[in-house]
């Protein structure tokens, strides 16, 4: 199979790149069936063959994923996405809504929770002021039955 590569060339720490055609099994920078272009990512600088690119394309040559990108910003291709993109990208998307449920139910576990607690306080309330009043009758029956 054919591959359109980057090949590496240039110093240390100042790599520059050429498109090139290769077989799939050589190396990085053994040598290419052809060379198709130029890349340098520092200054940006990007020169193609559009030509010879469009016979090895046409012939089922295969872009890695920077070549491809290069070749989508310089025209060659039109953008495409790849199906394991779509699928990470859904992926992603059930996560966040998966996750937004399970926020939601806790918040309204939250709800229900802080809820039943004012319900409890509110009943402990109640039954200490009839406590209270009850104690109140107890006192004044007391005095009441003192004082006869």
């Amino acid at each position: 199979m054919i591959k359109l590569r980057l090949k590496r060339f240039g110093k240390k720490r100042e790599a520059s790149f050429r498109l090139v055609a290769t077989n799939s099994t050589s190396r990085r920078d053994g040598r290419p069936l052809e060379e198709l272009g130029f890349y340098n990512p520092r200054t940006k600088e990007t020169r193609l063959d559009t030509e010879a690119i469009r016979t090895r394309l046409g012939q089922g040559a295969q872009p890695t994923d920077t070549v491809r990108s290069l070749l989508e910003k310089g025209g060659l291709i039109e953008k495409t996405v790849r199906p394991a993109e779509v699928v990470g990208k859904q992926k992603q998307a059930d996560a966040r809504e998966a996750a937004a449920k399970q926020a939601a139910k806790e918040a309204a576990e939250a709800k229900a929770a802080e809820a039943a607690a004012a319900a409890e306080a509110k009943a402990a309330a109640e039954a200490a002021a009839a406590e209270a009043a009850s104690a109140d009758e107890a006192t004044t029956e007391a005095a009441a039955t003192a004082e006869a």
